[in-house]
């Protein structure tokens, strides 16, 4: 079976309004703010700065477009070592000492980028651009963590009515809601491993700034959740 992509990238950029690309821009800008001031230290903050204007440059050169290696490009060059490196965070003396300067609060608030991220995917979906099952129309769920992140916040941070349990509970049902799209994605993703919506994958990501949903917005999402569950079985 042949899973190249005939969608080459002049027609993604002449089909979608101007306001998707640049406002999936603004989305993974604000998500990199957001991870930065919730307690980051000076290096990973640099770290982050430069996976992200590297991963934009291969997504603008189109490195990623080639569907049918594997593994693909963006698992090889884009998601495997951003895992690796949360993997280095999580078990590095160094990597310890900077996750535990994160402030918990603002990593709550992090996820509120899960708004507008399941709404362009949703919007990518109808342009032809994006399978079904990632989006909130289909088996993504992740809407749930997004618009609750602000309201776990406030009553475990603020006002104090709920205890640090919950906010543990919570980061583990979003972190399982994240893994669901995170497998789905995969599998409806143009390459050898695709599985499912073979009548339309996930194309959106091969191209920029799409490219940085997997390989920057999802990783500090994932990190977000895995240190504040690290503090709070610390504690």
């Amino acid at each position: 079976m042949n899973y190249a992509i005939h969608t080459p990238r002049v027609d993604l950029q002449m089909d979608l309004p101007l306001y998707l690309p640049l406002g999936f821009i603004l989305i993974a800008l604000l998500t990199v703010f957001l991870f930065v001031r919730s307690g980051s230290s000076t290096v990973l903050s640099l770290v982050v700065v430069g996976w992200t204007i590297l991963q934009s440059v291969l997504g603008i050169l189109g490195v990623y477009q080639d569907t049918e290696s594997l593994p693909p490009r963006l698992m090889l060059m884009g998601i495997f070592p951003a895992v690796i490196f949360i993997v280095f965070l999580l078990s590095s003396h160094w990597g310890r000492k900077n996750n535990a300067a994160f402030q918990a609060e603002r990593l709550t608030h992090l996820h509120i980028i899960r708004i507008p991220v399941e709404i362009s995917l949703s919007l990518l979906y109808h342009a032809g651009l994006m399978s079904v099952y990632i989006t909130y129309e289909g088996t993504n769920f992740d809407l749930f963590s997004g618009i609750t992140a602000p309201i776990v916040a406030y009553f475990i941070f603020r006002s104090g009515k709920l205890s640090k349990r919950v906010l543990l509970i919570w980061n583990f049902i979003c972190l399982g809601l994240l893994l669901n799209v995170v497998v789905t994605a995969i599998f409806a993703f143009p390459s050898p491993l695709q599985k499912i919506a073979f009548d339309q994958p996930n194309v959106a990501v091969l191209f920029f700034p799409f490219n940085l949903l997997p390989t920057l917005i999802v990783p500090l999402v994932l990190l977000s959740h895995l240190v504040v569950i690290r503090q709070l079985l610390k504690k």
